[in-house]
């Protein structure tokens, strides 16, 4: 079981088993999913059934995350726990914004302060006049509603109001944003620019050295949302080429790739390959598929002895590669009309070709190596479906204008995006920029009435990637 919390990194649920049971217990605000006794009561509960609970939180759970109160409710129900100490928000959203919380020209020390005190309070708890004088760098947590009365409090004891102030929010992540001002302009300021929690304050000289240091706000994808078609076991690569540029990648998968209902007829050829001159793979996932069948046959790359191996692009060819078996033929450019005339020059005519496959595919490169003389035989590996995935929330974002980019990656994923959201809602959208991999996606994309505004130089995730990353910059 997994219980996670509001500002826990949800891609990390990416990694959970597939039987698990997944709890979100976050706090937003006043707004509380559960509250803490009830999160402790659950811990104790799903631990003493058997299970084990992995309470996944952002930052570090002993730092202002009420891991230790958890802890002593497990010890008080006899529960074992193991604590897995995070890096906390204090250090790596002002890292991130380029402020280092300690620095030998600025500040030698740093406090960690909840600002989220009770103002109503007769007396606060915290010694105002201790952070005014200690020269230490401030970071307070959770302080955007408390701005006024942490700026005030700080200047009432002692503190200069032009000291530098920032606040850091969504510190790391894809909608980091950094807002530098002065200890006393700085709640007007926030209000100006809609800065809500979750945000950090940071109070100190070191803010001074943003400007120079934000290395991160940098990135060209920084905050621009782009939705990845792909499905679900495609799209990590292109996810991770945008995220790391900082991008916020929305997956929505339009495909599901699923296996055969009769695996035989693979069986069948995988047992008499020594009857072809060439195996023809146009894809990653025809090579896992069909790998999968040579695996249950508890065979290996030498089943391809004395045959010649083509893969319609690198991708494949790294598939291919990763099977132990180095492709006689790559082509220049990614498609099949490519793989036609390589293979032609190559001489095929007599040639016995098998091209594993999807069971729906262009029909291009078969019927252009027969017409070249060659007998060849398609053998459907596995199949795409239409992926069930609900689109109310891509419709969401991209009413509310958090979708700048939607990518293609096939002609398929084109025509079930447009399936499941009609083309009027991009249309009215105006902003998002489509982008594709390749003509035969851009012919698709044509028929319904849309044309690619950034498209690959060639026919490959990374040059995707690369492609909408220079759009961004070229925008920015």
């Amino acid at each position: 079981m997994v219980v996670y919390d509001h500002l826990a990194n949800k891609a990390f649920l990416d990694f959970c088993r597939p039987d698990a049971e997944i709890l979100y217990v976050g706090k937003m605000g006043g707004d509380h999913t559960l509250p803490q006794d009830s999160i402790n009561a659950l811990l104790v509960a799903r631990a003493k059934e058997g299970k084990l609970v992995a309470r996944l939180k952002g930052g570090d759970p002993f730092v202002f995350g009420r891991g230790g109160e958890e802890a002593e409710e497990l010890v008080a129900a006899g529960c074992s726990f193991e604590v897995v100490p995070g890096v906390t928000s204090a250090v790596a959203a002002p890292a991130y914004a380029g402020i280092p919380i300690t620095h030998r020209a600025f500040a030698s020390s740093v406090s960690f302060i909840t600002g989220h005190e009770d103002q109503a309070k007769s007396e606060s708890s915290l010694n105002w006049e201790a952070f005014a004088r200690s020269g230490s760098t401030l970071v307070f947590f959770m302080g955007v509603k408390n701005l006024p009365h942490i700026s005030e409090n700080l200047i009432r004891a002692g503190m200069a109001g032009d000291t530098p102030a920032a606040l850091v929010r969504w510190g790391t992540t894809c909608l980091h944003q950094t807002l530098v001002a002065t200890l006393a302009t700085i709640p007007e300021e926030a209000v100006r620019r809609g800065f809500t929690p979750p945000s950090l304050l940071v109070v100190g000289g070191v803010v001074s050295l943003h400007d120079r240091l934000a290395w991160f706000e940098k990135r060209p994808l920084l905050g621009k949302g782009v939705v990845v078609t792909r499905s679900r076991e495609q799209a990590s690569e292109l996810v991770r080429l945008l995220a790391e540029e900082g991008a916020r990648c929305f997956e929505f998968p339009t495909i599901a790739i699923a296996p055969l209902d009769d695996p035989d007829p693979v069986r069948v050829a995988i047992a008499r390959l020594y009857e072809y001159d060439w195996v023809v793979f146009t894809s990653a996932n025809g090579v896992r598929s069909f790998f999968a069948e040579v695996d249950t046959m508890e065979l290996d790359a030498r089943a391809f002895a004395g045959i010649k191996v083509a893969a319609i692009g690198p991708a494949t060819a790294e598939a291919l590669v990763g099977r132990g078996i180095r492709p006689d033929y790559v082509p220049e450019r990614f498609v099949a009309e490519a793989v036609v005339a390589g293979m032609v020059d190559l001489g095929v005519a007599g040639a016995r070709i098998l091209i594993p496959r999807a069971r729906e595919a262009r029909e291009v490169l078969p019927e252009k190596l027969t017409e070249a003389g060659a007998t060849v035989t398609v053998l459907p590996v596995y199949e795409t479906k239409p992926a069930d995935q609900d689109p109310e929330e891509i419709i969401a974002a991209i009413k509310a204008g958090q979708v700048h980019y939607l990518t293609f990656t096939s002609s398929s994923t084109v025509k079930n995006f447009f399936a499941k959201i009609a083309p009027e809602a991009l249309r009215a959208a105006g902003s998002v920029k489509i982008a594709c991999i390749g003509p035969v996606t851009a012919e698709t994309l044509a028929r319904f009435g849309f044309s690619p505004d950034v498209t690959a130089p060639e026919f490959t995730i990374p040059a995707l990637a690369r492609a909408i990353i220079a759009d961004a910059e070229a925008r920015a």
